[in-house]
């Protein structure tokens, strides 16, 4: 059966499944609680009072929002680095990359946590809507028209198809949700569903009507581009624009843990229970019990406290923090240098070898960076977008030792002052904004340092 346009596709589907459960960690406690049995079900036997007491008072322990906040965080705990080749009409963007005021490290930080958390979603580097499409870029921007960046989230995709684009394989059509909030009568407003899609160098507008259908209302051309300037981002990649969380397996054991801290909870409120249990007296006998009252039975009768085993108690705590330990080593296990496939260049080199699943991440990310900086270009007429360089080193060492040893292997004809100064940005020694070239030009008409010359 032929998808309507604001289907989604399977493929998006199969990536869909693990939304609703990171979604709503995400949420925290209210979101967790909204959720209801989906990620907290009613136990055998559990009438649906007592469920809706036990669901009200449950709390999160937000394990897996916190990882996310601080991996995604690691690579922009130092600025990011525009590389020398990009182009002074791109890079002057830069600073406002979305035209909403957000520098680039800021929108790719944002980028980065959803990568991080959801693994899937997107750039859409798009150009303000000229009126003649064949104007020059010159006059666009002295009227206000410039490139700009568009956060997907991955949410929004709906589905794509891949063929041959300009002799190599990319996206030959991108559909994307929207939401425009348009009047509704005098006072109010009303939003409406709205379908953007994209195909090698157009682009097509679908607005929900009344009855669910869907309606073209604009459409128009992408030119100069002759592609679709869409770049995925990835947590991790399993194959063109498909990617699973990178943190799955924490959200499953912070979601284990939903569940258990609210047996335990359920626990520890019977456990502090007593229970009066009385025997050998008529039914109709009254009975007052308080802890200033006494008990008057007749003969024969006999009267006891029952209260929960504080065992159970203890074990359902223990079980908690089992799964807590398991937790932290499952968010640690991203910054944990693992072996990869190389090739035997790359054998000889022990950072190339034992990379950890971040720093192949953003590795990732930083193509995608790099793309979006090339659409920037193409749409300014400029041949290349130049690159960016993120900071991967998070262990790192900033010391005195590691910036000799540097020094040493410029000294030693190994690697150029311009490798060691950007060496020495990427680990926070030096600011982010020292050009290199500009840096070496400057020491060079300085002469010597201060101390080598004769007297």
């Amino acid at each position: 059966m032929a998808l309507a346009i604001n289907y989604r596709s399977s493929a998006v589907d199969d990536m869909a499944q693990h939304w609703l459960l990171i979604d709503a960690l995400l949420g925290g406690t209210p979101a967790m609680r909204k959720a209801g049995k989906a990620l907290l079900p009613q136990q055998p036997r559990e009438d649906d009072d007592d469920y809706a007491y036990r669901l009200k008072v449950a709390t999160l322990f937000p394990a897996f929002a916190r990882t996310v906040g601080v991996m995604a965080g690691k690579p922009f705990s130092k600025e990011l680095i525009l590389g020398d080749d990009v182009p002074e009409d791109v890079a002057k963007w830069t600073d406002d990359i979305d035209g909403e005021g957000r520098s680039v490290h800021a929108f790719a930080a944002d980028l980065m946590h959803e990568a991080i958390a959801y693994g899937f979603g997107g750039i859409l580097v798009d150009y303000t809507r000229r009126d003649d499409p064949g104007s020059r870029q010159a006059d666009d921007i002295s009227m206000g028209a410039r490139p700009y960046w568009v956060h997907i989230s991955h949410d929004r995709i709906l589905g794509w198809k891949v063929g041959s684009v300009n002799g190599a394989a990319g996206l030959t059509q991108l559909r994307i949700a929207e939401t425009a909030e348009v009047d509704d009568g005098e006072y109010g407003t009303k939003t409406i569903n709205r379908v953007r899609m994209y195909t090698p160098g157009a682009f097509e507008l679908w607005e929900e009507t009344s009855e669910g259908a869907y309606r073209l209302i604009e459409s128009g051309s992408m030119a100069p581009l002759k592609a679709i300037p869409f770049v995925p981002i990835y947590g991790s990649r399993t194959g063109f624009m498909k990617a699973r969380p990178p943190m799955l397996e924490l959200a499953h054991l912070n979601a284990k843990h939903w569940r258990e801290q609210s047996d335990q909870d359920d626990s520890a409120r019977f456990a502090r229970k007593r229970l009066l249990v009385v025997s050998g007296i008529d039914d109709d006998t009254a009975i007052t019990a308080g802890s200033s009252y006494a008990l008057s039975l007749p003969p024969g009768g006999d009267a006891k406290v029952v209260q929960g085993s504080a065992e159970s108690v203890t074990v359902g705590r223990s079980e908690l923090d089992a799964i807590e330990a398991q937790m932290l080593q499952t968010g640690a296990e991203l910054l944990t240098r693992q072996p990869g496939s190389r090739t035997a260049t790359e054998s000889a080199n022990d950072a190339e070898a034992n990379k950890s699943e971040l720093q192949r991440i953003v590795e990732t990310f930083e193509d995608s960076l790099d793309q979006a900086l090339q659409f920037t270009a193409e749409w300014l007429g400029e041949p290349d977008g130049g690159t960016v360089s993120l900071f991967k080193d998070f262990a790192a060492p900033i010391s005195n030792t590691d910036s000799q040893a540097l020094i040493a292997m410029q000294q030693g004809g190994i690697i150029t002052k311009a490798t060691v100064i950007k060496e020495q940005q990427r680990r926070g020694v030096l600011s982010p904004d020292i050009v290199a070239a500009d840096e070496l030009a400057a020491v060079g008409e300085e002469g010597p340092p201060l101390g080598a010359m004769n007297a």
